[in-house]
């Protein structure tokens, strides 16, 4: 587990990108029910500010830690491939744990059927950007 630094910085560069494609979506209004910093505070009943510190310790710490756990486990150095994948685990605990508990139904579905398929994309594009910020900084 040497490598768990680099799956941390990994996962704070993948983080920085997504934030602001999120903060961009919000200045857009493209999708205001996925506001997911909104629903972030909502549950944890405080703060925008406090939900996005939770969005990077999540992105930073659990995913960039997991990310190099599963490298591991999978005992591979495909590192974009085990990102996307590592991103389609999160999407699938986001949607059948995390919307219910935001009052978002089983899957988003109480804010349609774009959300799931919206969120799943997200999901994957950070896993890849994770992947290959992490065999950028490894190498």
């Amino acid at each position: 587990m040497t490598n768990i630094w680099i799956g941390f910085e990994a996962g704070f560069i993948a983080t920085v990108v997504l934030s602001a494609l999120m903060l961009m979506q919000q200045a857009r209004k493209l999708m205001p029910l996925m506001d997911m910093n909104a629903m972030m505070a909502d549950m944890m009943n405080s703060s925008r500010a406090a939900a996005w510190l939770v969005h990077f310790m999540v992105g930073t710490l659990l995913y960039g830690g997991a990310f190099v756990v599963l490298l591991a486990m999978l005992q591979t150095d495909a590192y974009l491939g085990t990102g996307v994948v590592l991103g389609a685990i999160g999407w699938l605990l986001a949607m059948i744990a995390m919307m219910p508990m935001a009052g978002k139904g089983f899957f988003g579905m109480k804010i349609g059927l774009i959300a799931p398929a919206m969120s799943l994309m997200l999901h994957m594009f950070f896993g890849a950007l994770l992947g290959w910020a992490y065999g950028s900084l490894i190498t």
